[in-house]
């Protein structure tokens, strides 16, 4: 890996982290087991930080996969890359920016209308709703940013790799099955937390995790093969200004 790949990766890796920190603004559910053992040795604050342990090793493992494997595959990461030099072009901002944000205010525009899920089985929702209550820190930096440097930067960079290593080429097949095994990962990946708060959720619940995790990620997943890496960011992000907006007119 060359000096400025390192640099990519060191940017990267800051912006990951920023919305690793940005989780300290918020109360995390944890298994009652495993508050019982920690909080006599450590303070909330400190618990706050163990959990961060875990997630930032992951950060860390998709920087470097991402990182040395995206140009392999022809994915971008446009605006950082011209920032440390390794593109001496400059980026197209007007499509990075006009596409990341019409597709994040269409992503939140169906997810706001699947929220409508919340009135077949309001317990369940305001139950899941009530323990993961995101501040906008949280949802923005970790959310926009860090989520899209697991799960399309490093993930979904990584099987569309090993895709193309498998279909001998890098055909719209290998790209498209990136997207949709890494959107299904991250949706499926919310199930223990959902069990972890609601004992026995609904097909309803359960459906309404996997489809509106799903929805994002494939459209997200898609910006960033056509777009580039940052224009997946502000589309995740401006996801969550639709949803903040709709609940806060709707609620």
């Amino acid at each position: 890996m060359n000096k400025k790949k390192i640099y990519l990766a060191f940017v990267l890796f800051f912006l990951g982290m920023l919305g690793m920190l940005s989780i300290l603004t918020t109360d995390l559910p944890l298994p009652e087991e495993i508050v019982s053992v920690l909080e006599d040795r450590f303070t909330p604050f400190q618990i706050k930080l163990l959990v961060l342990i875990n997630p930032t090793i992951i950060l860390i493992v998709a920087v470097i996969a991402g990182t040395s494997l995206y140009q392999q595959v022809n994915l971008s990461v446009p605006v950082i890359e011209k920032f440390v030099g390794i593109k001496s072009e400059a980026p197209k901002l007007h499509d990075i920016l006009l596409f990341g944000i019409f597709g994040g205010i269409i992503a939140g525009m169906i997810l706001s209308i699947l929220g409508l899920y919340r009135y077949i089985s309001p317990t369940e929702f305001e139950l899941l709703n009530s323990s993961l209550n995101l501040t906008l820190a949280a949802r923005f930096l970790y959310g926009g940013i860090t989520e899209e440097i697991f799960m399309r930067y490093g993930l979904m960079t990584l099987i569309v790799w090993l895709s193309s290593k498998l279909l001998k080429g890098t055909k719209p097949a290998v790209y498209w099955i990136g997207i949709i095994v890494s959107t299904l990962l991250f949706a499926v990946g919310h199930f223990p937390i959902v069990f972890q708060v609601v004992e026995s959720p609904s097909i309803i619940l359960i459906s309404y995790v996997l489809i509106g995790n799903s929805i994002g990620g494939l459209v997200f997943g898609w910006l960033y093969w056509k777009k580039g890496l940052e224009s997946a960011f502000l589309a995740h992000i401006f996801t969550h200004v639709v949803l903040v907006l709709s609940d806060r007119i709707f609620l």
